[in-house]
């Protein structure tokens, strides 16, 4: 199997199964030198994990991470880093019932269909559990990002029909929202619907927001290499992505060039716009403003009711809702997410080392 490689100079590998000895990712590109903080790594998988809350999958995984390789005396060495994250608490009898049918909108056809076979115990490489080694990942690649003062802050901006009214965000109060909602009222309705839905036996799909501050100008490139064009590549690899915008997004197909256009202004020496329905990047390349773009996350797949289908044989069958899933992605998402953006990011910083003197 091919295609589990991200990147170019600061290039990422992950491996493993869902429900196998464990997941972990191979990262190579990172600069020698970078001071490697445990703790913070240890964190992100934390923001990401299971079990987390009363409105996400009650799997319970430690998240315990060994650094391999490429770290001595707590810097990296120039050397690839592994990372390798044990699984801990697989319950593969909960997918027994999965072995001859296939769950719908899942990969499990598709899947089969392209190699032959497949693992119908959580999914195998289709399952969300390989994005854990993303984050271990990404957070290596915000680690570098912190020496270019670049911030990345995801949350959640919409569940269901529930928006958050503004966008003007207090970043500080993401993480005391159990859905990463920024506002103590939206996270408050969020969470309502969600616990409703759950009872319901049915999911629900959402919106991650994320912002970039402080990106240099400079990074991307105009014809297949722009930066907005990886950032869509990153977000529509992570798994229940069914959308990307940037900017103004789809909504800009209401508004008129005048008012689109966003003007530049000179500030102190320094070329800024006076709006960013460009969201910070221009002929695929950023432009010193804030990198803004929303991840629409589709309803999870697997649900608390019965669902036609059919068999490995091409019979027509039911199959039913079992096991632990989340009843929506996005609270677990947002640093998947911002993993991914830092991955981006990380990548095209060293590409710019390249380009001129």
């Amino acid at each position: 199997m091919a295609a589990n490689t991200f990147g170019e100079i600061f290039r990422v590998t992950t491996y493993g199964e869902s429900h196998g000895v464990g997941i972990g990712v191979v990262i190579d590109g990172c600069p020698s030198g970078l001071e490697i903080d445990d703790v913070f790594i240890r964190s992100e998988l934390e923001r990401r994990k299971p079990g987390q809350s009363r409105i996400v999958t009650q799997r319970h995984e430690a998240e315990n991470f060994v650094i391999q390789s490429g770290v001595f005396d707590g810097k990296t060495t120039g050397a690839p880093i592994s990372i390798f994250i044990p699984n801990t608490n697989q319950r593969s009898k909960d997918y027994d019932h999965l072995k001859e049918v296939f769950r719908p909108s899942h990969a499990d056809y598709t899947y089969q269909a392209k190699y032959g076979n497949r693992d119908y115990n959580g999914g195998g490489r289709s399952s969300a559990r390989e994005t854990a080694a993303r984050v271990a990942a990404g957070a290596i690649a915000k680690l570098f990002l912190n020496h270019f003062n670049i911030q990345i802050y995801g949350f959640v901006s919409q569940v269901g029909d529930i928006h958050l009214p503004t966008m003007v965000i207090d970043y500080t109060k993401i993480e005391d929202s159990i859905i990463r909602c920024p506002d103590a009222a939206t996270t408050k309705q969020m969470v309502n619907l969600i616990s409703s839905v759950r009872k319901s036996g049915d999911t629900i799909g959402g919106k991650i927001s994320c912002h970039i501050l402080n990106c240099p100008t400079g990074l991307g490139a105009p014809v297949f290499d722009k930066l907005h064009a990886d950032l869509g590549k990153a977000m529509l690899s992570i798994n229940a992505v069914k959308g990307f915008e940037i900017g103004s997004g789809f909504e800009s197909v209401k508004m008129r060039g005048s008012e689109h256009n966003d003007l530049f202004y000179n500030q102190d020496g320094h070329i800024l716009t006076r709006s960013n329905h460009s969201g910070g990047i221009q002929g695929g390349i950023s432009n010193g403003m804030p990198i803004t773009f929303n991840v629409a996350f589709k309803p999870v797949s697997t649900f608390m009711r019965s669902q036609e289908t059919v068999d490995i044989h091409g019979n027509e069958t039911t199959i039913d809702g079992k096991g632990r899933h989340d009843p929506c992605v996005v609270p677990r998402a947002v640093p998947i997410v911002e993993a991914m953006a830092a991955l981006v990011l990380a990548d095209h910083l060293l590409r710019q080392r390249t380009v001129r003197l």
